[in-house]
């Protein structure tokens, strides 16, 4: 099984523009989240893919691999599908730019879940983490997921779910924007139409659902720090100087 890690990295951001550039203790979030992925030793190649020259030269220049796309993409997915089309690989693993804290366990776990597939039933597969703070249940920006028994998801909102109407029942967990796709599966879901859940929370993610695609979720602990705002990075810079 050939397997890749694809990073795709966009310079503007409407919550914190050129976030992916920003000086994370030394080097930039770029940087650190593509030595990340590629300091896990899972990967037969990991490529930055970027519409920006910025974030090209900052990788080219610091030994890695790029792809720059032809195409304007609305989704970080097309964009790696438009890079992977003509690649010879079995499974790609989506990497979020601005996830610098990416580790080796979760990677390997979602890769398990190909390996223990032998009847192909799993087209996706992603990570949650448990979340018990209220204020980051209830923080938009944080994309709640809820699974069937099995751990196939059932839904992605940026709204609390479940409705906590008995809390006893009530476990939340965060969605970690980390995908592993089977190539065909990816590539399917470029031609898949945008449908009204996803244009109305704008998570990507409910297409799969939407058009019957299996997204198999794996439950991990690691540290979970986006970079989406300033305060973010200030978060993510102390965490390095503590380690």
């Amino acid at each position: 099984m050939k397997v890749i890690a694809m990073i795709p990295a966009r310079y503007e951001a409407s919550r914190f523009p050129g976030k992916l550039m920003k000086d994370l203790a030394g080097k930039s979030v770029i940087i650190r989240t593509y030595e990340a992925t590629k300091n896990s030793n899972l990967f037969d190649e990991v490529y930055v893919v970027t519409d920006s020259d910025i974030i090209f030269n900052e990788i080219t220049s610091n030994g890695g691999k790029a792809i720059k796309s032809i195409k304007e993409h609305e989704s970080g997915s097309d964009r790696i599908a438009e890079a992977v089309q003509n690649l010879d690989v079995d499974v790609v693993v989506n990497v979020q730019g601005d996830e610098p804290f990416t580790q080796t366990e979760p990677l390997k776990n979602l890769l398990n879940v190909f390996k223990e597939d032998t009847l192909k039933q799993v087209d996706i597969a992603s990570l949650k983490i448990k979340m018990d703070n209220i204020e980051e249940i209830n923080n938009p920006n944080n994309v709640k997921v809820v699974t069937s028994e099995e751990n196939f998801a059932m839904y992605f909102s940026r709204s609390p779910i479940p409705f906590p109407r008995d809390k006893q029942y009530a476990t939340y967990y965060k969605h970690i924007g980390i995908y592993a796709f089977r190539k065909e599966a990816l590539l399917q879901f470029t031609q898949l139409p945008v449908n009204k859940l996803e244009a109305a929370e704008k998570l990507e993610n409910l297409r799969f659902l939407a058009h019957g695609l299996k997204v198999k979720m794996v439950e991990t602990n690691q540290i979970a720090i986006g970079i989406d705002t300033p305060e973010d990075l200030e978060k993510a810079i102390a965490v390095y100087k503590n380690n």
